[in-house]
């Protein structure tokens, strides 16, 4: 019972906006910066360098597009969640039935129900991991294509504003890797770039109380664009 329950978890967890929302607000470290493709490359101006953050996947999930997205994605993988859980359930409900029967079952009628068990248990770890696997890249697919769009209006917004460097602080799962260990609120630029692409996009703002999504780890951020580097000075 508890490793059918357990595929059962592992699929709402992969299935589920809920699971993969709550998409933290853009926190104040950094890592990579990524780019758009097709946006011509700032020329960095004279003075002082000028690096701004932004927590790019964050920003992704919190925009208007990508949580209207990623909610018709979960609706329509929720029939499948359902169906796999029904199958679940009645594995857990055939195991029961075989213990219950206990001793009065005889040898033959004990190896057919484990047959059956055995056979209904491989199909619904099939199902699972298909499900999990379509969904995944599906919401990749979802999650790319935003991405791509947020990474212009982001270059943009730098240009405009006289950044030469933007990092990317990444997830919060990634925090730890970045090789950046503070950087002050004043720089960080995620809510700016959120607020001008959605104004860009035109897409509404979801219901009041709607979960927001999070991308899933795999997913693909746009490649960075590289630039002539500038010599600057740091101070130690």
């Amino acid at each position: 019972m508890k490793r059918s329950l357990s595929l059962v978890c592992m699929l709402a967890s992969t299935l589920g906006v809920s699971a993969l929302a709550q998409a933290s607000a853009p926190s104040q470290t950094a890592a990579e910066p990524p780019s758009a493709p097709g946006v011509p490359t700032a020329t960095a101006p004279a003075g002082p360098t000028k690096i701004a953050v932004i927590q790019f996947e964050a920003v992704v999930g919190q925009t208007n597009e990508g949580q209207r997205a990623f909610a018709e994605l979960n609706t329509k993988y929720q029939p499948k969640q359902q169906q796999i859980k029904t199958a679940s359930d009645e594995v857990d409900t055939l195991k029961k039935d075989l213990q219950t029967a206990g001793d009065k079952l005889s040898d033959a009628e004990r190896q057919t129900r484990l047959r059956t068990i055995d056979e209904k248990e491989k199909t619904l770890q099939r199902n699972v991991e298909d499900a999990r696997n379509d969904f995944s890249g599906e919401m990749n697919e979802k999650f790319s294509g935003i991405a791509q769009k947020v990474a212009g209006v982001m270059t943009q917004y730098a240009q405009q504003n006289g950044y030469t460097l933007v990092l990317d602080a990444g997830s919060q799962q990634q925090q730890q890797q970045s090789p950046i260990l503070w950087a002050a609120e004043s720089t960080n630029i995620s809510e700016a770039v959120l607020q001008a692409y959605n104004k860009q996009s035109g897409v509404p703002a979801p219901p009041a109380g709607a979960a927001v999504p999070r991308p899933a780890a795999t997913t693909t951020r746009p490649a960075p664009r590289t630039t002539t580097p500038r010599t600057t000075t740091t101070q130690h």
